[in-house]
C-alpha cells in the first residue's frame, strides 16, 4: 500500500513537470511564431515605402509607373494587364496561350514560354475578390510581390529558429538580411522577375526540409512539413523556369546526407517482414541487437557537443558550400546564396550547442549556457542599434527615378506609330515598348529560348560593323517596321574592353585584330549605328530616321527602296 501511494505521488509529480515543460513549450513557439510573422510584415512594409519613395510610386501617371519595371521585368506586368483587359480569365487565358501579338512573325504559348503563372493567378484572385473597387491593378501586383518576400524572410526566420532552437537567432537572420538587401534581392528595382515571385516559396522548402530533417518532431510535424515540402516544390518549379537547377543542387546535399549515413533513412517507424527490420528515429535496429538489451540514446544533451549529429545543420552546410561555388562562377547566384548566408551565420552566432561543439573539438573547458544566451542578445541589440538608423535613412533620402527620353519615346509610339507597327531593339527596352504601348517586337528578355537569343544577335547588329543592306536584310525577314538605336549601347565607355555588346558582335563577325596583345577592330564597314547617323546613301536609302532624342534614335525600316547617290 506504501508503495503504490509513493509511485501515485511520483507520478503527479512528474506529471506536474511535463506539464510545465510542455507549457512553456508552447510559450516560446507562440512568442516565436509572432516575432517571425512581425518580422515578415515589417520587411514588407519597409520595401513597400522604399519602393514609393525611391521611384516617387504614388505621385506618378501610369506610364512613368511602368517604366520603373527594370530589366525587362514590365514584360510580365503587360501580361497580368491583358488579363485584365480580358471580357473573362478563361478568354485571356486562351489568348495567351495562342499570343501572336508579341513576337513579329511567331505564335508563342505566352504562358509556358514566360512561365506567366504568377500573372494568372494574381489576376485571377483581383478577379474573384473584387478588388477593384478599392485597389489599383499596379498597387495589388506590387502588393503581392512585397507579401511574398515577407514570407521569404519568415522562412529564413524559421530555418534559423529550427536549428539553434532560439528565435532570436531568426531576428538576427533578417536583420542581417535586410543590412545586405543589395546582394540578397532584386526586389526594390525589378519587382516582376520570376525569381522574386520563385524563390519564396524555395525558401518555405528549405524551411520545411530543416523541420523534416530535424530528429526532435513528432510524427504529426513530420507529415506536415513533408506535405509542405512538396506544395512549395511544385509551386516552385512552376514559377520559375531554372528552378530545376536549384532543385538540382538540393537533390545533390541530400545524396551527400545519404552517402555519409548522416541523414534517416525513415522518419516514421516501418517494418520490412522480410528482412525484419525496424527503423526507430536514425537509428536502425535488427531484431538480434534488439534482443533495446542496450538502450538507444536518440537525443544529446548541449554539454555532449553533438552539434554534428543534426542532418539538418549539416544538410545547410553542404547547402551554403555548393551555392556558394556557384555565386564565385555566376554574379546572380549571389541573390540566392546570401540570404542562407545571412541564416546561417545567425544560427552559428545563436546555438548553444555549436559553441559547445567547437569547445570539445579544441579540448577547452565548455561555457555556461547563459553565457552564449548573453552573446547572442549582445549581438542582435548592437547590430539593430548599428544598422537601424542607416536602414531608416533610407527611408527618409528621397531620390527620384525620372527617365524623360523612354517617357518622350513611348509617349511618341502610341501617338505616331501605327498600331500594326513591329519595334526591333534591345531586349529590356522591347519589354518596356510592349508593356506601355503594346506594339510587337521582334524579341523578348528571355534568354532560355535559343530561337529568341538568335533574334536579339540580329537585331544587334546595328551596332556592328555591317553594311547598310546586311543590316536591312536582317531586320526586314523579322518583319521590323521601326529599329531603335540606343546610345547608351552605341557609345558605351568601359574599361572592359572585350565585354562590351559591340566588342563581342565584333569577335562573332570575325570583325577583330590581334597585334602585340591588342585587340583592334577592323571591317570594309563602319560602325552602322555611328554611319547611320550620317545621313549618307546607301544608308538613307535603306532606313529613314523619324524620331530621336539624346538617347534613343528610331529609324523606319523602308518598304520602298529608293537608291539616291
Amino acid at each position: 500500500m506504501t508503495c503504490s501511494l509513493v509511485f501515485i505521488k511520483k507520478r503527479k509529480i512528474w506529471g506536474a513537470i511535463f506539464k510545465k515543460i510542455r507549457t512553456n513549450r508552447l510559450v516560446r513557439v507562440f512568442f516565436g511564431c509572432l516575432a517571425a510573422v512581425a518580422c515578415g510584415m515589417l520587411y514588407a512594409v519597409y520595401l513597400s515605402t522604399y519602393h514609393d519613395r525611391k521611384f516617387w510610386f504614388s505621385t506618378k501617371q501610369e506610364l512613368e509607373r511602368e517604366i520603373t519595371f527594370q530589366e525587362g521585368s514590365g514584360l510580365y506586368y503587360y501580361y497580368y494587364k491583358h488579363m485584365l483587359a480580358a471580357p473573362s480569365f478563361e478568354r485571356g487565358f486562351y489568348e495567351l496561350t495562342i499570343d501572336n501579338k508579341t513576337v513579329s512573325g511567331q505564335t508563342i504559348n505566352a504562358v509556358e514560354r514566360l512561365s506567366l503563372y504568377p500573372e494568372l493567378i494574381a489576376s485571377f484572385v483581383y478577379r474573384v475578390t473584387g478588388s477593384q473597387d478599392f485597389v489599383e491593378p499596379v498597387y495589388f501586383y506590387v502588393g503581392a510581390v512585397f507579401g511574398l518576400q515577407a514570407v521569404y524572410v519568415t522562412a529564413l526566420f524559421v530555418c534559423s529558429w529550427v536549428m539553434s532552437g532560439t528565435w532570436v537567432a531568426g531576428m538576427l537572420a533578417v536583420a542581417w538580411y535586410v543590412i545586405n538587401r543589395s546582394d540578397t534581392t532584386k526586389v526594390d528595382h525589378a519587382l516582376p522577375l520570376r525569381d522574386n515571385w520563385a524563390l519564396p516559396y524555395f525558401s518555405c522548402q528549405v524551411a520545411a526540409l530543416t523541420g523534416f530533417l530535424s530528429n526532435n518532431i513528432s510524427s504529426a510535424t513530420e507529415m506536415f512539413c513533408y506535405l509542405t515540402m512538396s506544395a512549395t516544390t511544385f509551386t516552385f518549379l512552376l514559377v520559375w523556369e531554372h528552378s530545376h537547377y536549384i532543385l538540382f543542387i538540393q537533390g545533390l546535399c541530400l545524396f551527400l546526407l545519404d552517402s555519409f549515413d548522416l541523414v534517416p533513412p525513415r522518419k516514421v517507424k516501418t517494418a520490412a517482414v522480410g528482412s525484419h527490420l525496424i527503423s526507430v528515429g536514425r537509428h536502425v535496429v535488427t531484431p538480434a541487437s534488439v534482443a533495446l538489451g542496450q538502450p538507444m540514446k536518440t537525443d544529446h544533451r548541449l554539454e555532449d557537443g553533438q552539434i554534428g549529429e543534426q542532418p539538418e545543420v549539416i544538410y545547410h552546410v553542404f547547402h551554403t558550400l555548393f551555392f556558394g561555388g556557384l555565386a564565385l562562377l555566376f554574379e546572380g547566384m549571389k541573390y540566392l546564396w546570401t540570404p542562407y548566408v545571412c541564416m546561417f551565420t545567425a544560427f552559428g552566432v545563436c546555438c548553444p550547442g555549436l559553441w559547445m561543439t567547437v569547445f570539445k573539438w579544441v579540448k577547452l573547458k565548455s561555457i555556461h549556457p547563459v553565457t552564449t544566451l548573453i552573446y547572442m542578445y549582445i549581438s542582435l541589440f548592437t547590430t539593430l542599434l548599428q544598422y537601424c538608423p542607416r536602414v531608416l535613412a533610407e527611408l527618409s533620402d528621397l531620390p527620384e527615378f525620372y527617365d524623360p527620353d523612354t517617357v518622350e519615346l513611348i509617349s511618341w509610339i502610341r501617338s505616331q506609330a501605327p498600331v500594326a507597327a513591329v519595334f526591333a531593339g534591345s531586349p529590356h527596352l522591347l519589354a518596356t515598348i510592349k508593356l506601355c504601348s503594346g506594339a510587337a517586337v521582334t524579341s523578348l528578355p528571355l534568354y532560355s529560348d535559343v530561337n529568341l537569343l538568335k533574334r536579339t544577335e540580329d537585331t544587334y547588329q546595328v551596332y556592328a560593323m555591317r553594311s547598310a543592306e546586311d543590316v536591312y536584310k536582317l531586320l526586314t525577314s523579322q518583319k521590323t517596321n521601326y529599329v531603335i538605336i540606343e546610345e547608351s549601347i552605341c557609345n558605351e565607355l568601359s574599361f572592359n574592353k572585350g565585354c562590351r555588346i559591340k566588342d563581342l558582335l565584333d569577335i562573332s563577325n570575325g570583325h577583330v585584330v590581334y597585334d602585340k596583345g591588342e585587340i583592334y577592330s577592323f571591317s570594309k564597314h563602319g560602325r552602322f549605328c555611328h554611319e547611320i547617323k550620317m545621313n549618307y546613301s546607301p544608308y538613307t536609302n535603306y532606313f529613314t530616321r523619324v524620331f530621336w532624342n539624346r538617347s534613343y534614335h528610331v529609324y523606319k525600316v523602308n518598304s520602298v527602296i529608293s537608291f539616291q547617290y
